[in-house]
């Protein structure tokens, strides 16, 4: 493992979060994610999102990606009970335990924070055809209205829960490091493109 010097902790810690906050804020006292919705995404003619039910957003990347990380997470969960096999395979512990470990933890708390955040998915919306109010994320939600477990989504922090692949990396083969951020990242914005697009 690498020094984590305090460059480390500003271009992997500070400086992610404070883009975070911004983007965070901004959609949280905006509508800019409905306008986003709205030009791109959204049929008004048909009062329907196409993509819902799309091959490429519902079957694909929706059902498949979910499915190859949970594939992924299950690999490494074979990978560290084969390293309590023999002596040969020993070495793989730490990193398999590791990547398992990040990779539930990531998706975990995402579903937590769903059910926290109680936000309706979009075509729960009357805007969308649904049937419930928009009620921005930070405020007060109508007592009367159902819970709704939309936001963040989990699926697409399944994609992002493989960002554990370059810090797994990042000390041994930086290269090799640089490449998992860039397909994880890749996965993750994907997954995000698809459920938005549905």
């Amino acid at each position: 493992m690498p020094n984590l010097d305090r460059r480390f902790w500003i271009t992997h810690g500070v400086a992610p979060f404070l883009v975070f906050v911004v983007v965070a804020a901004l959609l949280a006292t905006t509508d800019i994610d409905l306008k986003i919705s709205d030009t791109w995404f959204f049929d008004a003619a048909a009062r329907a999102f196409p993509a819902r039910n799309a091959w490429w957003a519902r079957d694909l990347l929706h059902h498949g990606g979910r499915d190859v990380v949970r594939l992924v997470a299950l690999g490494t969960l074979l990978a560290l009970g084969a390293s309590f096999v023999g002596t040969r395979r020993r070495h793989w512990r730490r990193p398999a335990a590791y990547l398992f470990t990040s990779m539930v933890l990531a998706v975990s708390l995402v579903g937590g924070l769903k059910q926290l955040t109680n936000v309706d998915c979009p075509w729960d919306l009357e805007r969308y055809g649904g049937t419930r109010p928009f009620v921005h994320l930070f405020a007060d939600r109508p007592d009367a209205l159902p819970h709704a477990a939309c936001f963040p989504g989990a699926h697409s922090s399944s994609g992002f829960a493989l960002v554990a692949f370059y810090f797994l990396l990042r000390g041994r083969r930086p290269a090799a490091a640089r490449v998992a951020l860039a397909g994880a990242l890749f996965i993750w914005g994907a997954f995000s493109f698809a459920q938005q697009a549905r």
